[in-house]
This record gives C-alpha cells, structure tokens and sequence, in this order.
C-alpha cells in the first residue's frame, strides 16, 4: 500500500514540472505552424514507420486518449499536456508511471488543466502499447 501510495506521490510530483520543448531548428517555421494545427500544443514529427506493437498503441491511443492529450500525443490547449514532451522522457518517467496514472488518474499539480481521471475500461496491455507508440514518438523527436 505504502508503495502506491509513494508511486503515485512521485508521479504527482514529476508531473508538476514543467518544461517546454525547443522546436527542431532544422525545420522552417512554415512547416512547424502546419503541424501545429487546431489547439495542438506543440508541433510532433511522427516516425516513417511503426512497429506492430506501435501500430497497435497508435489505435490505442486515437480511442482512450486522444480526446484529451490530442492527434500524436501534442496535448490540446487547456484540456490536456502533450506526451510528447521532456517531462514524460523515459528517465524522467518510467512506463510504470503511465500505467498507475492510466488506472488511478492523476492529481493535477503545475500543470493547468485539472486532475486526470482514471481511464475506464483500458487494460495494462493496451496502456503498454500506447506506450510503446508514445515513446516511438518521443524518440523521432529527440526525446529519449
């Protein structure tokens, strides 16, 4: 008990930190203001291609999670953070620490947006994949 309760704590904490990534200076601003569509918070630049387990986590994501962090994990203004962002790097959190936040929710702390609820009816295996599908994002966008 003590250790979920220390796990979520933790997790509480890291996602109160707030980082903002820096766009790849090696695109023009044009193509970064495309990608950047409706209210996307930062601009993601998706991998050519994906393996099965990141095909399946994509589908995963566009059906649990999507709504809220947005298209490619960009976050949407005022409702969610992308997850294509520093604070979520591998180091900083572990993919454990989507598993509890996606069964437990999270206690909103700097970030602005209000708790995150628990998400009904997703199993560890498909928050596993749509792990594998954010990290396969992080990774082509220099987050690793």
């Amino acid at each position: 008990m003590k250790r979920s309760v220390f796990a979520m704590a933790l997790l509480a904490a890291a996602v109160g930190a707030f980082v903002l990534i820096q766009p790849d200076t090696d695109r023009s601003e044009t193509e970064l203001t495309k990608q950047l569509q409706g209210d996307a918070m930062v601009a993601v630049v998706i991998p050519a291609t994906f393996s099965e387990q990141e095909q399946i986590g994509k589908r995963a994501f566009e059906a649990a999670c999507a709504d809220c962090h947005g298209a490619n994990a960009q976050g949407r203004q005022g409702i969610a953070p992308p997850l294509v962002h520093k604070i979520y790097e591998p180091g900083h959190h572990g993919d454990g620490a989507f598993i509890l936040a996606a069964q437990n929710g999270v206690r909103a702390h700097h970030w602005r947006f209000g708790d995150m609820p628990p998400v009904r009816g997703v199993t560890k295996v498909e928050v596993m994949n749509i792990v594998a599908y954010i990290r396969a994002l992080q990774r082509e966008n220099g987050i690793n």
